[in-house]
Order: structure tokens, then sequence, then C-alpha cells
């Protein structure tokens, strides 16, 4: 079995990655509009991946 070495994102820096305030990445978690996230250690984390592909999304639905 392969390990797969998955990065962990905490809000703060998927916020500055979305051009956001943590406040309102909070608001799109909380309105389910925001990459995939889970409560880990009683934080909110965020896989590289999920953010990444969250973005690839948002161009694909807005291409021109």
């Amino acid at each position: 079995m392969e390990i797969v070495a998955i990065k962990l994102l905490m809000l703060e820096e998927v916020a500055e990655m979305l051009r956001k305030s943590p406040a309102q990445l909070r608001w799109m978690i909380h309105n389910s509009t925001a990459p995939k996230s889970a409560k880990i250690g009683g934080r909110r984390m965020f896989r590289d991946t999920d953010v990444e592909a969250y973005i690839a999304a948002a161009f694909e639905a807005e291409a021109v």
C-alpha cells in the first residue's frame, strides 16, 4: 500500500488563497459553498487537493 502525503491547510491559509477574510470563509462553510473541510483536533482543516479542486471548478464554471 502506497502512503500519500496529504497537506492540511488551516482556515486562515485557505481564506488567504481564496482572497477572503476568515469570517467570509466561515460564512461560506456555514452556507455549504466552501471547499470540503473537517474538524480535526478541534480545528477546521482543509486538504490542499480539495482547495485546488474547488478553485479549478470555479474556473471551469466561469470559463468564457
